[in-house]
């Protein structure tokens, strides 16, 4: 496994820390907009920059000439891992405006300008699964890019991932395109899933119920690794394996207990 963190900031990138934290054992680095607002907010790292970027833009035009800035560093310290690893790891991801989360054309449209704008080889591009976001993932695919599928939780929606995956390789190698270098995770969130069911477990005022809460989170998981193992298996896959093509990765999102309750460990 490649443990990942899901935090990234300018004082973490000129501090040292984050190079760092390559020699302590960290493969991959997932940001957010949430995560960017915390970081540009919590610190004055950023101030000179929006101060500059504001004269001659709008606060988010400034905002994604910061996040922008801050990723294309984080992927130059971990381009080493990324060539070491045979490009497996050393990954770093940026993620398209929340507002494109039902806009299929508009992901399609950032996605390109962000893998066009930073043409290093270790960015991942993040695109929520909802139902607009997988044909901009399996478009994403079948033109070779990088690709990030965040915010999966439940089965059906990642077997459509998967296959939005698997299709847009197929396309691409269509059209001649080398597999060998595309890479893409499939993000699915684990603790989240034990936050609604507990909500409707409760709802349901039976004392038979109570006992059931912070187990579906796991379970569903197993379940999403066993999707995983059988779709990536079979004469299909090994067609594409064949020409080159990488698995897309299981990232197991949102392992943090949400639930003061429950041990930090449980997930």
């Amino acid at each position: 496994q490649s443990p990942w963190i899901d935090n990234l900031s300018r004082d973490s990138i000129r501090s040292g820390r984050l190079a760092n934290m390559v020699d302590d054992g960290i493969r991959g680095v997932t940001s957010n907009p949430t995560i960017f607002q915390k970081a540009m907010t919590g610190t004055d790292a950023y101030s000179a920059d929006f101060a500059r970027l504001i004269e001659g833009g709008t606060v988010e035009q400034a905002f994604w000439e910061m996040a922008t800035a801050d990723v294309t560093a984080a992927l130059e310290i971990f381009h080493p891992l990324y060539v070491q690893s045979g490009g497996a790891d050393g990954f770093i991801s940026l993620e398209v405006s929340p507002r494109l989360a039902y806009d299929t054309e508009g992901s399609i449209k950032d996605a390109r300008i962000f893998h066009e704008r930073i043409a290093m080889p270790n960015l991942l591009v993040k695109i929520p699964a909802t139902e607009a976001g997988v044909p901009a993932i399996h478009q994403m695919i079948s033109e070779g890019r990088n690709i990030n599928v965040t915010l999966i939780f439940s089965l059906d929606r990642y077997n459509a991932v998967i296959e939005a995956y698997i299709s847009g390789l197929e396309t691409f190698a269509s059209t001649g395109g080398d597999l060998s270098r595309v890479h893409s995770v499939a993000s699915f969130f684990v603790s989240r899933v034990d936050t609604e069911v507990d909500r409707r477990l409760e709802a349901l005022n039976d004392d038979k119920a109570l006992p059931l809460r912070g187990k579906a989170a796991v379970a569903q998981a197993k379940l999403a690794y066993q999707l995983f193992l059988e779709r990536f298996s079979g004469p299909r896959w090994e067609a594409l394996k064949a020409k080159g093509a990488h698995v897309q990765r299981p990232l197991w999102a949102s392992t943090s207990t949400k639930n003061p309750a429950y041990p930090d460990l449980l997930y």
